[in-house]
């Protein structure tokens, strides 16, 4: 028997050159419609793979690394393979075995670093030029503070510009990118410097072109639940729970990747396959590698984060923020409106806002969460999400004014949540984020249509002819619009941003990081409206404290300082701090 027990994809087992008797590859493909599976290389030479049990199909093919190849469905329709571990041409051309194990690795000590000691800095490589391009910009980082890079999804997609959350082959690093070698050697490189690297992985949904999958796996679909992106992915299915156990797996073992973003997994119904996830990790990853994995989850189980999840994103603690910054009312921040510096205390002393309680669809969102740590939660003012999202991409330096920004920015930076940063805010770059596709005919009409009527409820855009002024995400222009040029930060005005954003990280690395394991909430207080008092317990038992004003007035404050060590201060004077007052957006961080 010429078969091993299959895994999804093709599996290199002998290496040598793509067609010598010496080489030899594994195909495997879970076909439960199809009849026939048949693997053709790109010599022409067509291979019938072996019907297995529980409509999995393989073979064993003398064929090595560089090996062009599709799967012939039922000697008719040639597809790529949906666990393609690299594409020759886009996500309709040839699939390429690929020998994982033929890179270098340089930074072979290379653990991780722990989780408490994230700061973390999401980008988007294509935006940069690709893998080799994204490096230069790596000791930039460094010199900030930042200590992990998230890299949006790198699974090819449709095309060559997209944000990566269409991807169709999610085992294979998209080839405008650069080679799946060049990205090991971005990570071993951001190793080198001390950066962890979080890939970002999208398991809720495929993008509308490019994935066959229906054609001869319709089980991989569950047509009873509908999702914003059609019909769930059926993890009922242990074929595709496997699928995507593997993927992670790879990221994690095949290129060194330090941990995992979880995209929407509120739109994943069977939540015991993100434990079922988590336990495989924990089970593959030698103990002494530092691997995190963290959750974008509107559905905020808290539960999970006991469960193999480090942290959440937290888009309550995002939500609430933005609403005191910008006033801005419709779509999800009109669940914010009403008692703000109540909701803005709770996610300061809970974490989650939303515990239970009904969000604007009439739906109970949450669990319980003021057990968890505050590194169980991932704070941010901006992601590729709350910018790219917006219909014109504005970033939030042109939403608030700069007092209010940089009260918020402390908080972020300075509070014992895990802060993530998004690309070019740390000089405060005005530049645009899009959101963009490569999508072509009927398909690119259809996004372009659809991205606009997404904002037909905004008062603004509520008139067709506004509307029209949202860009077309499949315009190369809109994809170039949205590029940002780190030679910027240098430049007048930014300069300055850079190094608050650069004195904040600073003290947060030598006060507070080395403290955060078993630091808990002491006390939140309301002071005022939009001005709270927060401190916390640090592990080595001194007290963080951090006391904003987002108002137009004055505030008194909650006792006098005292003998407490003013780390931070911002429009805070000696006056100020003699009479216990917070003047209007302001901010105060101490220690005692």
């Amino acid at each position: 028997m010429d078969t091993l027990a299959p895994r999804h994809g093709a599996r290199l087992q002998k290496r040598g050159t793509p067609l010598s008797q010496e080489a030899t590859t594994q195909f495997s493909l879970w076909a439960p419609d199809a009849s026939a599976i048949a693997v053709k290389l790109d010599n022409g030479q067509l291979h019938d793979l072996q019907p297995l049990a529980d409509g999995w199909f393989s073979r064993l093919v003398p064929c090595g690394a560089g090996t062009g190849y599709k799967f012939v469905i039922n000697g008719r329709l040639e597809v790529p393979d949906p666990a393609s571990r690299a594409q020759v041409d886009d996500v309709l051309g040839m699939s390429c075995v690929l020998d994982q194990d033929a890179y270098v690795w340089q930074t072979t000590a290379w653990r991780g670093r722990p989780w408490h000691e994230a700061i973390i800095y999401e980008l988007h490589v294509g935006l940069l030029g690709g893998f080799a391009e994204t490096e230069v910009i790596l000791p930039h980082l460094v010199e900030l503070g930042v200590t992990a890079i998230e890299l949006m999804p790198l699974n090819e997609f449709p095309g060559t510009r997209n944000w990566g959350y269409d991807g169709a082959e999610i085992f294979a690093p998209e080839s405008s990118y650069g080679t799946p070698d060049e990205l090991k050697h971005l990570i071993d490189t951001a190793h080198s410097l001390g950066l962890m690297v979080i890939i970002d992985v999208v398991y809720n949904h495929f993008g509308p072109e490019g994935n066959y999958l229906g054609q001869y796996a319709n089980d991989f679909f569950r047509e009873d639940i509908q999702t914003p992106w059609g019909a769930a992915i059926d993890f009922r299915r242990r074929e595709v729970r496997d699928f995507f156990c593997e993927n992670a797996l790879m990221w994690l073992e095949d290129y060194r990747a330090d941990g995992l973003r979880l995209d929407a997994v509120h739109a994943i119904s069977e939540k015991d396959f993100l434990v079922e996830l988590a336990e495989r990790v924990g089970s593959a990853i030698p103990t002494n590698r530092h691997i995190h994995l963290i959750l974008e989850n509107e559905g905020n189980n808290a539960s999970l984060l006991e469960q193999g999840f480090d942290a959440q994103w937290n888009d309550d603690g995002h939500n609430i923020l933005h609403h005191l910054l910008t006033g801005e009312k419709e779509g999800y921040y009109s669940e914010f409106i009403e008692s703000p510096t109540t909701k803005l205390a709770r996610f300061l002393g809970e974490g989650f806002i939303f515990q239970g309680e009904k969000s604007r669809h009439g739906h109970a969102r949450g669990e319980p969460s003021g057990h968890l740590p505050p590194t169980a939660f991932v704070l941010f003012l901006q992601n590729h999400d709350q910018v790219g999202n917006r219909a014109l991409g504005e970033r939030l330096i042109d939403l608030t004014d700069e007092d209010s920004l940089k009260v918020a920015v402390i908080l972020l930076l300075l509070s014992p949540m895990v802060p993530l940063l998004f690309m070019g805010e740390e000089w405060g770059t005005r530049k645009p984020f899009f959101y963009f596709t490569d999508h072509h005919a009927e398909l690119a009409k259809a996004v372009c249509e659809g991205r606009r009527n997404e904002f037909r409820e905004f008062e603004l855009f509520s008139h067709p002819e506004m509307r029209e002024k949202i860009p077309d995400p499949n315009d190369p222009q809109t994809y170039v619009n949205s590029m940002i040029d780190y030679r910027e930060r240098h430049e007048p005005g930014h300069e300055t941003w850079w190094q608050f954003y650069r004195t904040l990280l600073d003290l947060r690395k030598r006060w507070i990081t080395p403290h955060l394991p078993e630091t808990r909430v002491e006390k939140v207080t309301e002071l005022a409206e939009r001005a709270v008092s927060a401190a916390w317990r640090l592990g080595n038992g001194s007290v963080l404290r951090i006391d904003m004003n987002l108002s137009d007035n004055l505030v008194k404050l909650e006792g006098p300082p005292g003998n407490r060590r003013q780390l931070f201060s911002h429009r805070v004077d000696s006056s100020h701090w003699h009479d216990a007052t917070l003047p209007p957006r302001s901010a105060m961080v101490t220690l005692s």
